[in-house]
């Protein structure tokens, strides 16, 4: 298997994770509102209710987001496309190497840190439309594009 279908992989498993997390969380608040008695003190009952609201709310915007991941996965292309950085690149650089696709901090290739970057992020922005041989400065940094898979 290459590696950019390697890391496209590992980015799939790390959202179905997460979003596996969000729905057990989401149903166990569902379970703990359905369970929840109306005791004698009324305004302890409405205060548990309404901090378990907030939370599944919370819990709602998570999945969202973790929907939005998914959608992006969903739309990168895993063919190597040599050239310039983009999304569903592999960036090789002096200092580290990054897949533009999703924001997941590092996964491993190789046995090497290959950290998951959305195109919207900082160093995302920096990489986009780069090819080999560009020399970039990010947080006082230097380095160098020495592959684009």
């Amino acid at each position: 298997m290459n590696i950019k279908l390697n890391l496209y992989h590992q980015c799939q498993e790390l959202v179905e994770k997460r979003r596996h997390s969000i729905l057990n969380h989401i149903a166990d608040i569902q379970n703990s509102l359905l369970s929840e008695t109306k005791s004698s003190a009324g305004d302890k009952h409405e205060t548990g209710r309404a901090m378990l609201q907030l939370e599944r709310e919370k819990a709602g915007h998570q999945l969202a987001e973790i929907e939005k991941l998914s959608t992006v996965l969903s739309k990168i292309n895993t063919e190597e496309r040599p050239g310039k950085a983009g999304v569903g690149s592999l960036v090789f650089t002096s200092k580290a190497h990054y897949y533009i696709a999703v924001s997941l901090g590092a996964l491993e290739a190789d046995g090497k840190p290959v950290y998951a970057i959305s195109p919207g992020t900082p160093i995302g922005q920096l990489l986009m439309g780069r090819q080999v041989g560009d020399e970039l400065r990010f947080n006082g940094n230097s380095f160098v594009i020495e592959q684009v898979v």
